[in-house]
């Protein structure tokens, strides 16, 4: 039997809300259905595990992931009711779906801050044991969880109508039309059916290219400039829900780094004769994309760094407000009796608990390998630094989303500060090498599932949910993942690791105190060696593990299967490696402070340009992450704001007017498609046979793929169709007519 929301209308007697009083839930605070059941936590979590496996898998192939709380909602709608419809069971309420897309949604953000940051470990000569990386992976998601209890009111709620959490928008309405059916679910789910289709012909049967780049040249000195589009529909999608505004000003940076800075460091760079650090070639060597990542990347993490503290700073009297408010409820009992069930959270005592475990787990273990006032240190630096970043997360998810969410410049900045930290301390030996990165991947993971919980808790927020069985639902979800994604990893790294023999990868000294080596291991001829293990500290030898005999001699190279340098074997086969350059990144970043050798020049120059933003009246942090960004993926962002202002002018519409749209809609699809899609066309890679037999490439007139056209003649399809929805579509009517007919807000406002 199928149950159905109570209509949503006036609770008599009930004061409003922090929110605009014509606002009003799916589910009305005074509704009863199920919610926390075991069932809808069950699915969340194997569907959580699922999507965490393959979102690490897709992150060590291409260096990024696919938010995964949509696909999980519209996959909970799907599963839930086909049970219903062969069992003859009643119908999943709108509550249990978020409950599942909730604890579903962890995996995916777990999985970015683990594949991110672990395997620097190996590239920098150290061991990636596999309890540090289920240690990291735990408490790291746990900590996101805790640190965002408190600032739920904050963001959620005191701000609902400026932050616009789009992802989280769109979820609610996915899982809104899932209940509801009719033509918005038609809509929806065209939107989502169109972007699967679309992303299929793009990148399994490749009938056009992903990015069209256009290289500007034939001016004098002006060189390496480009202009480049990521024709996404999610991105499309993302764009259209932000608005104009937002995306404009993530354009803006994007614009920056491709026309001036990079086309800048070209042209002071083409005359150097030495590679200028921390570049490892000649700059008039490198393409637009390397200059990039070896110089404005620096540039932009300064810039996404101070753009997070200054929106703290912003946001700290409302922060101060919702805690002080937490704690009041707390100390009259309101947080279980006294609050409406929309507004109960886990109780700050929980919190606190949560922190000095996390404290007391760090302090005891090896994770931080020093003396315990070092291990003490460092548990407060990650609380310090977890609580700034989970902060700064929520609120970049909050204003363009967790598609363009820059977690990678917010771990850069976190491995800047305890790196300067360690160093002005005097703490430069190997083992603070290790601490560093173990404190900067708990806060990556922290600040990763961060933003990935306030998407969440807005999803809540707008269909009616209990936060409380969010964020139990959710801790349960994070546990399960982490400790999976840890296996994972750890697994995909020993199945494609290789032993090797060849001299040209053997270091040229040997090992010395070899009776200090007491690892063994037997190595392909049978023979039992001593590890040793080399770390960036040694002239002579790459980073890594070698097999040395008694005299220390190496014979064999254990070339890891994450960062490995082999790439043909003896037998002239290729070695298949995983190589993201995140980790690659990180580990240049600890060597290059711990040696004192680090750019700083870069970091201060994005610190000043995130000021010079916040001076001019621009969203620093906006402004940071499209510099941080590449062009290609905040154009497509662009394009889709675009599209939101000229729809919206047409129609004379308000942006709450704007908000529930058949274009938002129908965004809303394209961003579920999209999502779902690049998850699964991600495991071409696992089985190319497949791959091979679906691109058709090969088929198509010369040059095809190689040319911008259809590529823009594809997207502006796409584009066309976006538009044509939204000019078409009636503006919905607000207020109570609006809550009547179950539809919700968004959120969105400039």
């Amino acid at each position: 039997m199928s149950v159905s929301p109570p209509p949503v209308a006036e609770v008599p007697g009930e004061e409003p809300g922090p929110v605009d009083p014509g606002f009003r839930p799916y589910v009305p605070d005074n509704a009863d259905l199920p919610e926390l059941t075991g069932s809808a936590v069950l699915l969340g979590a194997i569907l959580g595990i699922i999507f965490g496996a393959s979102s690490l898998y897709l992150f060590l192939k291409v260096g990024m992931t696919v938010s995964a709380s949509i696909p999980v909602a519209v996959l909970a709608i799907t599963i839930f009711r086909a049970f219903s419809q062969a069992f003859g069971t009643r119908r999943a309420t709108i509550l249990e779906n978020n409950i599942v897309q909730t604890t579903g949604s962890a995996g995916e953000s777990i999985a970015f801050g683990v594949g991110a940051t672990m395997p620097a470990l190996m590239i920098l000569g150290y061991d990636m044991d596999p309890l540090r990386v289920m240690l990291v992976s735990v408490l790291g998601g746990l900590l996101g969880i805790l640190m965002m209890i408190p600032l739920r009111r904050a963001f959620i709620v005191k701000q609902h109508g400026e932050l616009k959490y789009p992802e989280g928008a769109a979820c609610a309405k996915i899982l809104v039309v899932g209940e509801q059916g009719g033509s918005s679910a038609k809509t929806v789910f065209t939107g989502f059916g169109l972007a699967f289709l679309y992303q299929a012909l793009m990148e399994a049967m490749k009938l056009w290219s992903k990015e069209p780049a256009k290289l500007i040249t034939g001016i004098k000195g002006y060189s390496k400039a480009v202009l480049m589009c990521e024709v996404s529909p999610a991105l499309l999608g993302v764009g259209y829900i932000i608005g104009t505004r937002t995306a404009s000003v993530m354009v803006g940076g994007g614009l920056l780094t491709s026309l001036v800075l990079v086309p800048m460091i070209a042209y002071f760079g083409a005359g150097l004769s030495d590679p200028l650090p921390p570049g490892t070639a000649l700059i008039r060597d490198m393409g637009p994309g390397d200059i990039a990542k070896s110089y404005v990347r620096y540039i932009g993490a300064g810039a996404v760094a101070t753009g997070g503290i200054i929106s703290m700073c912003r946001a700290l009297p409302m922060i101060v407000s919702s805690l002080t408010g937490s704690l009041r409820a707390f100390r009259s009992g309101g947080a279980t009796g006294g609050v409406g069930r929309t507004e109960r959270d886990l109780p700050l005592w929980v919190v606190a608990l949560g922190c000095l475990g996390l404290v007391a787990a760090i302090s005891s273990s090896h994770l931080i390998p020093t003396t315990w006032p070092g291990r003490v240190a460092g548990a407060g630096m990650i609380l310090v630094f977890g609580f700034l970043f989970v902060t700064v997360s929520s609120r970049i998810t909050g204003e363009i989303g967790s598609s363009s969410n820059p977690i990678s410049g917010m771990t850069i900045a976190t491995l800047l500060l305890t790196c300067l930290i360690f160093y002005l301390l005097g703490w430069v030996g190997e083992q603070y090498r290790v601490a560093a990165l173990s404190i900067a991947a708990i806060v990556c993971i922290a600040s990763s599932n961060g933003g990935t919980i306030s998407q969440d808790l807005k999803t809540g927020f707008l269909v009616g949910a209990t936060p409380r069985a969010q964020q139990l639902s959710i801790v349960v979800g994070a546990v399960t993942s982490a400790v999976v994604i840890g296996f994972t990893l750890l697994f995909l790294n020993w199945v494609y690791t290789d032993v090797v023999s060849d001299a040209q990868y053997l270091p040229k000294v040997q090992a010395q105190n070899v009776e200090t080596l007491t690892q063994t291991e037997a190595g392909p001829d049978g023979k039992t060696y001593k590890v040793w293990w080399v770390n960036k500290t040694m002239n002579g030898a790459e980073p890594g593990r070698y097999l040395v005999d008694d005299q220390g001699k190496a014979h064999f190279r254990v070339d890891p299967g994450i960062g490995g340098i082999v790439k043909t074997r003896a037998d002239g086969s290729k070695a298949s490696k995983f190589t993201p350059p995140q980790p690659a990144l990180f580990a240049v970043i600890i060597d290059g402070i711990m040696t004192g050798q680090l750019a700083w020049a870069l970091v201060i120059l994005g610190a000043a340009l995130a000021i010079v933003m916040y001076l001019a009246g621009v969203s620093p942090l906006a402004f940071a992450v499209g510099v941080y960004l590449p062009l290609a993926t905040t154009m497509p962002i662009f394009v889709g704001g675009l599209v939101r202002g000229l729809v919206d002018r047409f129609h004379k519409m308000s942006d709450e007017e704007s908000d529930s749209s058949p274009a938002v809609l129908l965004s809303s699809g394209l961003i579920a498609g999209g999502s779902i899609a690049g998850i699964l066309l991600a495991f071409l890679a696992v089985f190319p046979a497949v791959g091979r037999a679906l691109d058709v490439s090969g088929s198509l007139p010369k040059g095809w793929n190689e040319q911008p056209g259809p590529a823009l003649v594809a997207f502006g399809v796409l584009i066309a169709v976006l538009a044509f929805v939204g000019l078409r579509g009636t503006p919905p009517v607000r207020g109570a007519d609006l809550s009547k007919r179950g539809e919700i807000s968004n959120g969105v406002g400039e």
